[in-house]
């Protein structure tokens, strides 16, 4: 089973969803792809097994996943101040694995029902989602 988590700009998101799911699920494969170096180097410095950079690295590795997690702006093109390209967008979106997108308001996409939830509970959920799709293959 290989999770990949995709972030961008600083990377906070990713670091607490690898850290997360490495608690939850210790034995499962975490690749981790970052629209930057900050953000990969965040990912992998929680405990991610591997990790790479860039637009290419999230279109080869979407295409490997099981199941792919991050901010819902990966499936958004121009997202997350414009680091989310449309070939990043498309390539997360038409993947054949399982996608568990965090739903956050942000850079003028706008989630309703999001206000009350916070980045923790979030992200918690998101694990448990994970953790629901490794049970069930």
């Amino acid at each position: 089973m290989i999770i990949l988590v995709i972030d961008a700009q600083g990377g906070g998101i990713g670091r607490q969803l690898v850290l997360s799911v490495k608690q939850a699920l210790p034995d499962v494969e975490i690749l981790a792809v970052g629209t930057n170096a900050a953000a990969t180097a965040a990912m992998l410095k929680a405990g991610a097994s591997s990790a790479a950079t860039g637009e290419n690295a999230v279109i080869v590795c979407s295409r490997k996943a099981d199941i792919i997690a991050g901010p819902i702006g990966i499936v958004i093109a121009d997202s997350m101040l414009g680091e989310i390209t449309p070939k990043m967008a498309l390539a997360v979106a038409q993947s054949s694995a399982k996608r568990v997108l965090i739903p956050f308001s942000h850079c003028d996409n706008i989630i309703a029902g999001t206000e009350t939830a916070s980045t923790t509970e979030l992200i918690q959920k998101a694990v448990t989602e994970v953790q629901k799709l490794c049970v069930a293959s």
